[in-house]
C-alpha cells in the first residue's frame, strides 16, 4: 500500500488524527498541498456531519489502524497462500476495506441489500476480483439501489487496483443482473 505511506509520515511528524483522517479523505497530506489556504478549507467543510470520520456503528476510529488491519489481512492472505498454495477467501471483506481506505467509502450497516456503502453521498454496490477469477466482468443484480459500481480487482501479486462507473456505464439492465467490466468505462484508480 505504497500510496498511503504518506499517513504514517504524518503521524510521524505529529499531525492530529483529525488532520490524518482528513489526508486519507483526500488522498493528499497537508504539507503536498500548501497552495490551498486551510481557511478556505475550513469553510468548505463546516456543514460536513461529524459522523463522517467515524465508522458505520458511530464508533470513531483511526485510518492509521485501519489501513494497518488491512495490511495485516494482505500480509496474512500472503502468508496463507505461500504456505498452502491456495487462496484465503476474504476478498469481498479485503475489497470493502480498500475502498473506505483509498476511496472514503462508508459502508452501511450489516446484511443492507442493494449497496455496500456510500462514497460521497452517492450509493455505491462494491465487488472484488480475486486472483483466482480469469474473467474481468462482475455482475450485479438490477434491483439492488446502487448509483455507482466500484469493481476491486486483486492481481496474483496481492495488487489492488479499482474502477468506479456510473450505474448508467454497465450493460444489461432488461434481465435480472447489470455486468461490469473491469477494463472497460472509468479510468483506473
Amino acid at each position: 500500500m505504497g500510496d498511503w505511506d504518506f499517513l504514517y509520515e504524518m503521524n510521524e511528524r505529529g499531525y492530529s488524527p483529525e488532520e490524518i483522517a482528513d489526508a486519507a479523505a483526500s488522498g493528499v497530506a497537508p504539507y503536498e498541498w500548501e497552495s490551498i489556504s486551510s481557511d478556505w478549507l475550513d469553510s468548505q467543510l463546516e456543514d460536513e456531519p461529524a459522523e463522517h470520520f467515524k465508522s458505520r456503528e458511530g464508533l470513531p476510529y483511526s485510518t492509521l489502524d485501519h489501513i494497518g488491519i488491512f495490511e495485516d489481512l494482505v500480509d496474512c492472505a500472503v502468508r496463507h497462500f505461500e504456505n498452502t498454495g491456495r487462496y484465503l477467501q476474504v476478498w469481498g471483506e479485503l475489497g470493502e476495506i480498500y475502498a473506505e481506505i483509498k476511496f472514503g467509502l462508508r459502508r452501511h450497516e450489516t446484511h443492507r441489500a442493494g449497496s455496500d456503502g456510500t462514497i460521497a453521498g452517492k450509493l455505491v454496490e462494491v465487488k472484488t476480483i480475486s486472483p483466482e477469477k480469469a474473467s474481468d466482468h462482475v455482475l450485479v443484480k438490477t434491483q439492488g439501489d446502487f448509483e455507482q459500481l466500484l469493481i476491486v480487482r486483486v492481481d496474483r501479486g496481492f495488487e489492488f487496483k479499482s474502477r468506479l462507473f456510473d450505474r448508467s456505464e454497465l450493460k444489461g439492465g432488461a434481465g435480472k443482473f447489470l455486468r461490469g467490466r473491469f477494463n472497460e468505462g472509468a479510468s483506473n484508480a
